[in-house]
Order: C-alpha cells, then structure tokens, then sequence
C-alpha cells in the first residue's frame, strides 16, 4: 500500500510559527512532526510515500529529501501556490498513488500525532476505512458514528440515539474509485474531502473503528507545546 501525507495547508492557527515553516516541519519532541509519520509508515512496511506540498512547499523536499534515511521512497506533489484541499490534493496526487491501478492507499494528515500503529489497518472492504477517535474538547460534537457492525454513519441520521459520535482521526485508506469518477478539468481545483466521506456513508460504503490511544491534533501553538512537554517527558 503507497501512503499519502497531506503536507499543504497554510497552518493559520499555528501563526505565527507557520509564517516561516510549513506545519508538518515544525519540530515537537526533538523531530519534526512529520518524521513520526514517516517512521511510523516505514515500521508498517510502507515503501512509497507521496507527500503534497503549497504554503512553503519548497522547504519539504529540502528537510525530508527522497526518503532514503527513513526506509521508504518519498515523492512529491506540489500544488503551487494555493493548497487544493484533501480531495483536490489527493486527485492532483492520484498518477502518484495509483500507478494507472485499483490498489487503495492511506492518507495521513500531516498536522496530527498518534501513536496508531499502521500496521493494524485491515485490508479495505468497502470504498474508505476511516480510523475514528474520542472527541478533543476542541471538537465535542464529534463527525460520524460507527454502528455494531463496524460501518460508519453520518451523525444527522442516527436515529437511535445509541451511538457515540467519535472525531475522525485524519487517518483513513481509499479506494481510487472515489477519485478516479469524479469529473475534473484539466486543471484541479480546491475540493475538500468530507461531502465524499459523507456520500459514501449513505451508500453504506464505509467502515471504520474506533481507536482509543494516543492522538493529537496540533491545531494551536498550546497543543503543540503541551504535546512537545508530553515527549520529552
């Protein structure tokens, strides 16, 4: 499985730190955020990593380089000036990730921590396994809901009342075929990700699970800080 880590957005919450270096660069517990990624993929088995880049692009290549002192392959999406978002970056990124086949793929946000171990991903069954959660108190209310049987569902038609709604971690696997179907012009352009997700859900064509360890969404200067005295602990 090739993995893409989405590197590209501007970080305007973590100003004025991502005024000089694009998020995933910024170090926390002596590495850059990033590298616990790369580690984590190359322990997992992952060669082929896809990286996306636009707010400071440049200084991506030049920090991680081909990937060779990781153990894997790292090539490069660059999205210009103005990032396209998940989606857009991931269709941008689809000749990379595909090699012209059906063979899904994982995207990991770059902004985000965890100690989730990639190697428990199960092989994909349906078009997306999402990784789910416990709600940060920074986004209580949660983004899907998993039914008994492991499959996700929109919050809006959970009648039931029974389910927990959990946060979507940044981690999942795709199935091509999402991207691959839709649409587009010559040129991409900024698309997000989550009406995707949610139309899949309806088709019941999504799975997931809810893991309980470690995860971080570096969103504020704080969390970074609190995550830095955490590591070096």
């Amino acid at each position: 499985m090739k993995a893409m880590i989405l590197a590209a957005g501007r970080g305007e919450r973590m100003r004025p730190l991502t005024d000089a270096t694009p998020k995933p660069l910024i170090k926390v517990g002596g590495k850059m955020l990033i590298e616990y990624h790369l580690e984590n993929l190359a322990r997992a088995g992952v060669t082929d990593v896809v990286v996306n880049h636009a707010w400071l692009g440049e200084q991506l290549p030049a920090a991680l380089g081909d990937g060779v002192r990781y153990g894997l392959d790292i090539v490069y999406s660059d999205e210009g000036s103005t990032a396209l978002e998940t989606a857009g970056g991931i269709i941008k990124a689809l000749p990379l990730l595909c090699d012209d086949g059906d063979e899904p793929f994982l995207v990991v946000n770059g902004d985000i921590w965890t100690d989730y171990d990639f190697r428990q991903l199960p092989k994909l069954s349906n078009l997306i396994h999402l990784v789910l959660v416990d709600n940060p108190t920074h986004h209580p209310e949660g983004d899907f809901v998993l039914d008994e049987n492991g499959i996700a569902q929109n919050i809006d038609v959970d009648q039931t009342n029974q389910n927990v709604p959990l946060t979507f971690s940044g981690i999942g696997v795709y199935s091509p075929e999402i991207f691959t179907k839709l649409k587009v012009g010559a040129q991409p352009f900024p698309r997000p990700l989550a009406p995707l997700i949610r139309q899949a859900i309806t088709e019941q064509k999504v799975t997931g699970e809810h893991y309980q360890g470690q995860w971080w969404d570096i969103g504020t200067p704080a969390r970074l800080q609190e995550l830095d005295r955490l590591l070096q602990d």
